[in-house]
């Protein structure tokens, strides 16, 4: 009779030790007895009845998913490949395990499909120029469309857009004639403010009697210091008029 007893209390204890479970402080436990869905467990140790009950643990952190290379075709036509990385969690671990099979699987999944759509539906401008705008975009679908697994997407990240060699060559062709237009207008624009400054000096030399000629010498004067320099000196054409009339004069 002893024996039976301590055989019991030893099988008791046996299956209390293999009953218990560890939930850690990012994991929550989704706990099923008979087959049929009874609560979620918080974190700590637990007793989890073999047989009549079992318990599936979901990590709630942060998951940073690499969604690989969509091909798709943007609004104008134009092949590219892109991919980009999703950061989500778990909001509701009940609905990740009762709603969807894999919902690692299904997230990912739903990312490309959901990537290629959004790429088809933006010109291949406004992907480039506005990354951020494709992004949000395709973070609102898939929250969206995964709330309903207990989903919570915090943000999408375009990686790299990948042209074709030649979309390239044309896109580095369509920057350098902008850098060239830009280079023409810039020194057109500092001609004509070079113009005005100079048509202005002109005009405040003409008003005042000899400032033309104070100038002059000024220039002459700047120039002496160098005994290198060449100076040809421009003397007006009335004064060369003038001297001739005096030597036919005389």
């Amino acid at each position: 009779m002893g024996g039976f007893i301590f055989f019991v209390l030893f099988a008791g204890v046996f299956i209390v030790l293999i009953s218990i479970r560890q939930v850690n402080e990012f994991q929550r436990g989704v706990k099923f007895q008979l087959g049929k869905f009874v609560g979620v467990v918080k974190p700590g140790w637990r007793i989890i009845f073999p047989v009549i009950q079992g318990m599936t643990k979901v990590d709630i952190r942060v998951k940073a998913v690499d969604v690989p290379f969509q091909e798709a075709i943007t609004k104008d036509n134009i092949s590219a490949k892109i991919n980009a990385v999703i950061y989500y969690k778990v909001a509701d671990a009940s609905k990740a395990v009762l709603e969807v099979e894999n919902f690692l699987f299904a997230v990912s999944q739903l990312a490309q499909t959901t990537m290629r759509n959004v790429v088809g539906e933006l010109e291949l401008d406004e992907l480039l120029a506005n990354r951020e705008i494709a992004a949000n975009r395709i973070k609102t679908i898939v929250d969206a469309a995964s709330d309903p697994w207990g989903i919570k997407v915090d943000s999408v990240e375009l990686k790299d857009v990948i042209l074709p060699d030649v979309m390239q060559r044309v896109i580095a062709k369509q920057a350098e004639a902008e850098r060239e237009r830009r280079a023409v207008i810039i020194k057109s624009e500092g001609e004509v403010e070079a113009a005005n400054n100079l048509a202005e000096a002109a005009r405040m030399l003409a008003e005042q009697t000899g400032a033309l000629h104070l100038r002059t010498l000024n220039t002459l004067n700047d120039l002496s210091s160098d005994q290198s320099n060449t100076v040809i000196f421009a003397m007006p054409l009335e004064i060369l008029r003038a001297f001739e009339k005096v030597g036919g004069s005389s």
